[in-house]
């Protein structure tokens, strides 16, 4: 019973935080692309619209739903993500062989397909029933997250105007700090079979959790002064949140992997 609920759990969880950053996902890329690219602009619209539906049935569910139901929507999600993926990777193309102009970055295109990615990856071990990860799962979860942090990083830097000096000199910073946390997270994935990590995961995520925490802090006070309009920037205050949203995400993420340990060795 406490696998069952915990299954009903984490599906609603997941579809929840990531349904709204992949609506939010195709309404940034619609606003990037060119007037002439309008195709392009409806089917992004159109995913914004797939994922209100998805965010509407959501509501109607609850930690007491029945868990072949849960499978069931967990599936529809499943082919809504797959699908908002394979369009950022034909519009990422699209943009790498200079087939269209767009204010869209190419390492953004290519971030929020990692994320779709991340996402149909969650469904789809949710649905085969593996709720726990294993350690060496712990640090190939980091990798991805430090690197989403990273590039958050970068962004904020390129899209605050430039004459805020110091917040692009505390983005480019962030972003040095960041790069390195994924290559040490890269070496200890290659370093050590599961068995021999285990014993240093604890600082592992203790280091992260600093870092995350301290962009966290930047992106939420960046939030409220691009909504208070009192910096200068091209970054929408929807933006804004969305990326203090996701450093929330991987500190909660992080409290999930130190109780697992803890439970694990207690064992």
């Amino acid at each position: 019973m406490i696998s069952v609920n915990l299954f009903v759990a984490r599906s609603l969880d997941e579809i929840r935080f990531w349904s709204r950053i992949m609506k939010e996902h195709a309404l940034f890329l619609s606003l990037g692309f060119s007037f002439d690219d309008k195709k392009l602009i409806q089917e992004a619209l159109g995913f914004v619209t797939l994922f209100e539906k998805i965010e509407e049935k959501l509501s109607t569910y609850s930690l007491q739903s029945d868990p072949e139901e849960i499978k069931r929507f967990n599936v529809q999600v499943y082919q809504a993500a797959t699908a908002i993926w394979a369009y950022k990777r034909k519009v990422l193309g699209l943009i790498l062989r200079c087939e269209i102009q767009s204010n869209n970055y190419a390492l953004l295109v290519d971030h929020t397909s990692r994320e779709a990615a991340y996402f149909v990856n969650r469904l789809k071990e949710l649905n085969a029933g593996k709720l726990e990860p294993e350690a060496d799962d712990i640090i190939k979860e980091n990798v991805f997250f430090l690197r989403i942090m990273a590039d958050h990083s970068k962004f904020i830097g390129h899209l605050l105007d430039p004459s805020e000096r110091k917040l692009v000199d505390q983005a480019r910073e962030f972003s040095q700090d960041f790069d390195q946390l994924v290559f040490q997270a890269i070496d200890l994935d290659s370093m050590s079979p599961q068995s021999e990590t285990v014993p240093i995961l604890d600082q592992f995520l203790d280091q992260n959790r600093v870092s995350v925490v301290s962009l966290r802090d930047f992106k939420k006070a960046a939030r409220d002064l691009i909504e208070a309009c009192r910096i200068k920037s091209n970054i929408h205050p929807l933006l804004a949140d969305h990326v203090f949203r996701e450093a929330e995400r991987f500190i909660h993420i992080i409290d999930m992997f130190e109780e697992t340990l803890v439970s694990n060795q207690g064992k």
